[in-house]
């Protein structure tokens, strides 16, 4: 069952996360290391614009989905990155966030859990579509799981597999945008 987030929550675990980051920094600064100060900084402005481009998608059910998915209980860190800000379109956002959602799913069960297990999410909004990018790196467990979800025949996506093996799994998914 998909736990529900109220708004308290979601502060509560945004504040955390930006508590984390600001210790990580002054740390640094009272070991005098600035430079590595100066590159956690850089990293949470990239992170920051990704978070912003994420929420530009005006896809706010799959950014959402993406925003939490590392303050739930998953064995992967997700990282994500939008390639670029695009203007507004449509497309069946339900699709790939309930997609998205059975692939975290699935991945978990998959996976060996407490090993560096990491997923990358890349989208690439186009003229014609938006691509998404599933690229994971960790230890793959159980792949028939994989392989049975990717290959379902109910699926409504254009999904490819790039790449399944025990260390790496990388997987595109296009969604075209809906005409007006």
């Amino acid at each position: 069952m998909e736990k529900e987030w109220d708004s308290v929550e979601v502060l509560r675990h945004s504040r955390h996360d930006w508590l984390n980051k600001l210790q990580l920094i002054k740390g640094n600064l009272d070991l005098n290391r600035i430079d590595r100060a100066k590159a956690v900084i850089d990293e949470i402005i990239i992170e920051t614009q990704h978070e912003s481009k994420l929420s530009n998608l005006k896809m706010p059910l799959f950014a959402s989905l993406l925003l939490k998915s590392n303050w739930e209980n998953h064995s992967f860190k997700l990282e994500y990155e939008v390639f670029e800000d695009s203007e507004s379109f449509q497309m069946n956002e339900e699709l790939i966030t309930n997609w998205t959602y059975h692939f975290f799913k699935c991945l978990n069960e998959a996976i060996e859990a407490f090993q560096e297990n990491h997923l990358s999410i890349s989208i690439d909004p186009q003229s014609e579509g938006v691509r998404f990018f599933f690229d994971f790196s960790g230890i793959i467990i159980k792949s028939e799981l994989i392989e049975t979800f990717l290959s379902d025949p109910n699926n409504q996506l254009d999904v490819v597999v790039k790449e399944l093996s025990k260390s790496e799994l990388g997987v595109e998914v296009f969604i075209p945008i809906q005409k007006k």
